[in-house]
């Protein structure tokens, strides 16, 4: 006779001597010093040092009074394009177009095999050049094959002469709706801003499976050392969802995603009639749908209700029409996707609002609509964010990067709702905070510093940029953890340390409630678990 015994029942774990600290739903402070975990890697219980310990324990590390605080959430990046940016030609970090060239020069010396010189990073107004670069430029250092290099913002690309022969590029060619071609005279000149890009990209070559594997798990690595344990994956196309997938097979998904079709077409082609289900342990889930509604700033893009101070002949483009932003919103909705539209210039962000106000009167209950960047915005538009509970899904980091650029493109008069903060919170809108990596560079204390002083790592301007529209510490800090959680409905799961939650938590080297701005920028991630796991350690 066979005998049957209960399988023995897993212990808990415990984080334990612990300098611990999250944030409540009130934002306020809770400290703590121990953190016991169950096997399946969630929150049972914080422990204060009065607080027993358990006798039964299927493990126990002692962090020997180090901090630990929630693991960060990304509330906007481009998970595919961080891993491409680091594997390809980066220019994020020049501050001139000869640093440019010269490590374009450099580049090509090292990799004489590659039939196409891919990267990005470059940011015309860091170089204080005074206009965008030209193919004439880069023809100067590279002319033997085509030379294909997006903007910072991912809204301009720049190319040389043989990139733009392969494409067919002529001085025939017309730009098309929601874009621009630059032009030299009647030549093209090297510059497609927006949706003109497509008569380049065209002609790139696709990357390989393997290719993207890789990129994902450079762009993986590159999250969790900076202590971020879930991103919001803005635009993920067809094949960025089966890389996560396959990762995510393979057991090598390490970083919670939440992901934002490139489109309702790609969300219908991933999730069907509705968002996908939390797959590997509350990894990966497929929630929403990414839209368009301008360009960028920089590359005067974002749709502006006036002309732009610095081109007054110019105001930006839409990329929809009323009409279609509608279908396409409505059409997301009716399945249940969540709906985010990126605005960036005050005309764009009056749209998607619009947009927004009309279809709430058919879709009820809990939307979540979000607006990504929402950074400029007319005065008299700020309310209609809260009215019907749209988040603001903002990064910090830009207003830093974006300043002297913002005050060229709008003047002054102009910036009364720029990246207003404050303003949305005390109107009461939810804001969810980011980076926009790899636009800018994914370190939540460099962005949690920005939100609360409006100053760069310079500690400029003096006293900071409006002032006025600073957050607190406490509030910044929620918008990087509980607010991005709950920007994509994954507040019920992860973004703070309470019991049930995920324990996704980072070790770090001083504590950030202490921290002056410029300590608090220099925070160094020692260790990043999720779910109970350590999944990085700084050597």
């Amino acid at each position: 006779m066979l005998l049957l015994l209960p399988a023995p029942a897993l212990a808990d774990a415990l984080i334990d001597n612990v300098n611990g600290m999250t944030l409540d739903k009130e934002r306020k402070v809770i400290r703590f010093n121990g953190l016991l975990m169950s096997p399946d890697g969630k929150v049972v219980r914080l422990l204060s040092a009065k607080d027993k310990r358990p006798d039964k324990l299927d493990w126990r590390a002692d962090m020997k009074g180090r901090v630990l605080l929630p693991g960060f959430v990304d509330a906007h990046g481009h998970v595919a394009e961080l891993g491409f940016r680091a594997l390809e030609l980066d220019l994020s970090g020049t501050k001139s177009l000869d640093e440019a060239k010269a490590k374009i020069r450099a580049y090509v010396a090292a990799n004489p095999e590659r039939r196409w010189v891919l990267g990005g990073g470059w940011n015309q107004e860091t170089w204080g050049l005074g206009r965008f670069p030209t193919a004439a430029d880069l023809d100067a250092v590279v002319s033997d094959r085509p030379v294909w290099l997006s903007r910072a913002d991912g809204h301009a690309s720049w190319a040389n002469t043989a990139a733009m022969t392969a494409a067919g590029v002529s001085a025939k060619s017309v730009s098309p709706p929601g874009g621009r071609i630059e032009k030299t005279g009647n030549a093209p000149s090297g510059v497609f801003v927006d949706a003109a890009q497509d008569l380049v990209q065209k002609v790139v070559p696709q990357p390989l499976g393997k290719d993207r594997t890789a990129a994902f798990l450079k762009a993986q690595s590159i999250l969790l050392s900076n202590g971020i344990t879930a991103a919001a994956d803005m635009g993920t196309s067809l094949d960025d969802w089966l890389t996560y997938r396959r990762v995510g097979d393979a057991g090598a998904l390490r970083v919670r995603i939440m992901s934002y079709a490139a489109g309702v077409d790609t969300a219908i082609r991933v999730g069907g009639s509705g968002p996908t289900p939390w797959l590997y342990g509350d990894r990966l889930r497929m929630g929403g749908v990414k839209l368009y509604g301008d360009g960028a700033l920089g590359s005067r893009g974002a749709w502006l209700k006036a002309p732009y101070a610095d081109a007054p002949g110019q105001s930006g483009a839409g990329f929809m029409t009323d009409d279609v932003i509608r279908n396409l919103m409505s059409r997301a909705s009716m399945d249940g996707y969540q709906v985010a539209v990126h605005a960036i210039g005050d005309r764009g962000n009056a749209q998607a609002l619009g947009a927004i106000e009309e279809l709430s009167e058919t879709y009820k209950g809990d939307r979540r609509w979000r607006i990504e960047h929402a950074q400029i915005v007319d005065p008299v538009d700020l309310p209609r964010f809260a009215r019907n509970g749209v988040i603001a899904s903002m990064q910090p980091t830009h207003q830093t990067s974006d300043r002297t650029m913002a005050e060229a493109r709008l003047g002054a008069a102009r910036l009364t709702g720029a990246y207003a903060w404050a303003t949305m919170l005390r109107q009461g809108t939810p804001l969810a905070f980011g980076s926009d990596f790899p636009v800018e560079r994914p370190d939540p204390f460099a962005g949690w510093a920005a939100a609360f002083t409006r100053q760069d790592a310079s500690s400029e301007p003096f006293g900071g940029w409006r002032p006025e529209e600073a957050v607190t510490r406490e509030q910044a800090w929620w918008a990087f953890t509980g607010g991005a959680a709950f920007a994509g409905f994954a507040d019920d799961r992860f973004g703070r340390l309470a019991p049930g939650q995920r324990a996704d938590f980072i070790i770090v080297d001083r504590d950030p409630m202490l921290a002056s701005p410029s300590d608090l920028r220099a925070t160094k991630v020692e260790e990043t678990w999720v779910g109970g796991q350590k999944e990085y350690e700084r050597k």
